[in-house]
């Protein structure tokens, strides 16, 4: 009997808007996680991310995520939340847990709808610093609003910014988002395409992980979305509701920058187990 054999990596997925995550629960060296990773990607072509998990028996214990990538994901904190309460019969309450990119605990609160669906609010790391910097690409110049975040930067693109143009040439966002990301030296990036002027906005993700090798037009994007929020309520200077359609569906964002509080609503379905 071989060695993986004797050992399967037990993996879920799960549905967090349409933005399609496997939660690894085996135990798994951080120098072979990219590689679990890309199997697991490889197997499953839905699957966007992938983070590996450890769960506890108790609500009181300390729960851990770590992405791929060692990025920050809000989305996948989400989803390991909800695998945790599935696994203690929690159908109502607040787990903390600690997250790649974020240096404190992240808490989400989690209300179970069914068997496999919960509603979650995460409070979200602040940014770090939101800011506007220049930047230069294929005959495109203009300064770009950035928030960066614990673990992950955005680049909030609206109709007005001349690389919001990108949205519609797939193939020069993929490189523009690479090279941004490796000029600003981060563990993540995404191009936050953010269009509307109403209370409902409409949001197109593009998230680049160096770590994972990986590069998505997500069907959503949690912590996107919340830069999105952190970002207007900065420019209102006032508390800010925000919902956001998303390929895969929408998430709701709180921000309210006197208080320094942000928080994003979503939702959560487990799609399978698997073991491999």
């Amino acid at each position: 009997m071989s060695e993986k054999e004797k050992n399967p990596i037990r993996y879920s997925i799960f549905d967090p808007t349409g933005n399609i995550t496997a939660l690894v629960e085996s135990p798994v060296d951080e120098s072979e996680q990219r590689a679990v990773a890309a199997s697991i990607m490889a197997r499953h072509a839905a699957v966007e991310q992938v983070g590996f998990v450890r769960l506890p028996d108790e609500k009181s214990a300390p729960a851990a995520l770590r992405m791929a990538g060692g990025e920050f994901c809000a989305n996948a904190s989400m989803s390991a939340a909800s695998l945790w309460a599935l696994r203690l019969g929690l159908c109502e309450g607040e787990l903390s847990l600690a997250v790649s990119g974020a240096e404190d605990a992240v808490a989400v609160r989690l209300k179970q709808e069914d068997e496999s669906c919960f509603s979650a609010a995460v409070r979200m790391p602040e940014a770090r610093e939101i800011t506007a910097i220049p930047f230069v690409f294929e005959g495109l110049s203009g300064t770009i609003p950035l928030v960066r975040m614990e673990g992950i930067d955005h680049a909030v693109l609206t109709p007005d910014c001349p690389f919001f143009a990108l949205r519609d040439r797939p193939s020069a966002a993929e490189k523009a988002v690479r090279e941004l990301c490796a000029s600003l030296g981060a563990v993540c990036l995404g191009l936050m395409f953010l269009e509307g002027e109403s209370a409902q906005r409409r949001l197109t993700p593009l998230v680049y992980v160096p770590g994972s090798r990986t590069l998505f037009w997500e069907s959503s994007c949690a912590s996107g979305s919340a830069a999105a929020g952190m970002l207007l309520a900065r420019q209102s200077g006032e508390r800010t509701e925000l919902e956001l359609i998303e390929p895969g569906g929408a998430l709701r964002v709180e921000s309210d920058p006197q208080k320094g509080e942000t928080r994003l609503f979503g939702r959560t379905r487990l799609r399978g187990e698997y073991s491999v």
